[in-house]
């Protein structure tokens, strides 16, 4: 009896390690983790400098910055919004802090002035979304093009050079703990944090209720509009800390800076899994999306393709991304 009881324990154990093995399997994040091996390797013998520690570096420190604009546009996706502006709060950030430097202000201060200042162009664009009624498509699309004008007014569409910025505060875009980029630590902080909260949290479980069905997640007592005014909020707030990091890193603040961002932040989270029509995503298969674009972008210049052809590709893998993505969800819808 004891043998059969066993065995039966046994059959269930692997049974259950099976079914886990199936739902990995099927994860978007796995097929993603494949092909950028896959892209790995097939680097690996196209070109000899491909695996060198610089060139790791460098992709590592060009994804980690957008990463953290990711990580707000897929919070923001998974609500049911879209921001088309990320490129420009951005370096709205950048030189809003790099102006205030300028005129005194020590970078620290400056630098929270202009996080606050993107969280409040965020407010703006939320107000018009859940209380004007506007569509977040063509509220980001106007504010895009007006924070574009503010950033040239402000700079007089020059640069501003920023070299007399502190060491301390440099060290925050181009020092390293060890061998490790100060960048690459504060991108994995952000990253673990908001991932850990989209999966464990009770209030941002209502980001995915709200995107998946806003009437029905109304009726059930959320607070739709907050939720879609605080993921917008969030979204330009995160452009902030990216723009400040940014702003360190280069020690510079040109006004034509994040031109087509919005592409690759929306390209790098519709690859990683959240639909357009929200209520769906996860930050790891967002970050895993913007791993792989910056592999191809790293690969593409390593292979000497002419910068029109990049724009060609990386473009078509959008259209690639949001074609799947709406027949998943017409699979979806008709199950």
């Amino acid at each position: 009896m004891s043998n059969a009881v066993d065995s039966g324990h046994r059959l269930a154990h692997e049974m259950g390690f099976i079914s886990r093995l199936r739902r990995i399997a099927a994860m978007r994040e796995t097929a993603l983790v494949l092909i950028i091996l896959a892209l790995f390797i097939a680097m690996s013998f196209a070109s000899p400098y491909f695996l060198t520690w610089l060139n790791m570096r460098a992709m590592a420190m060009a994804f980690a910055v957008e990463g953290i604009v990711v990580v707000g546009m897929c919070v923001l996706l998974i609500s049911g919004g879209i921001d088309l502006s990320v490129g420009s709060i951005v370096t709205f950030s950048m030189v809003l802090a790099g102006w205030l430097f300028l005129q005194g202000v020590d970078p620290w201060t400056a630098s929270a002035i202009a996080i606050v200042a993107c969280a409040a162009v965020g407010a703006a664009m939320g107000y018009c979304v859940t209380k004007i009624g506007l569509h977040h498509f063509i509220v980001s699309l106007a504010f895009m093009v007006i924070f574009r004008g503010v950033c040239l007014l402000i700079t007089q569409g020059r640069p501003l050079g920023l070299f007399t910025l502190p060491a301390e505060f440099k060290f925050i875009g181009q020092g390293s703990i060890g061998a490790i980029p100060v960048v690459i630590i504060l991108f994995f902080v952000i990253v673990v944090a908001f991932d850990f909260l989209l999966r464990r949290s009770t209030v941002f479980r209502k980001v995915f209720y709200t995107g998946s069905n806003e009437k029905a997640a109304a009726y059930s007592g959320i607070r739709t509009k907050k939720v879609i005014f605080l993921s917008t909020v969030l979204c330009s707030t995160m452009c902030g800390i990216a723009g400040v990091i940014y702003m360190a890193r280069f020690s510079s603040a040109p006004p034509y800076f994040g031109l087509g961002m919005e592409l690759n932040v929306i390209a790098a989270v519709v690859i990683g899994g959240a639909s357009l029509q929200g209520g769906t995503g996860t930050i790891l298969g967002a970050i895993l999306g913007v791993i792989l674009l910056s592999v191809v972008t790293s690969s593409l210049a390593l292979l000497d393709v002419s910068s029109y052809w990049q724009d060609i590709i990386r473009g078509s893998i959008l259209l690639i991304a949001v074609i799947f993505d709406h027949y998943m969800n017409k699979k979806k819808a008709a199950s």
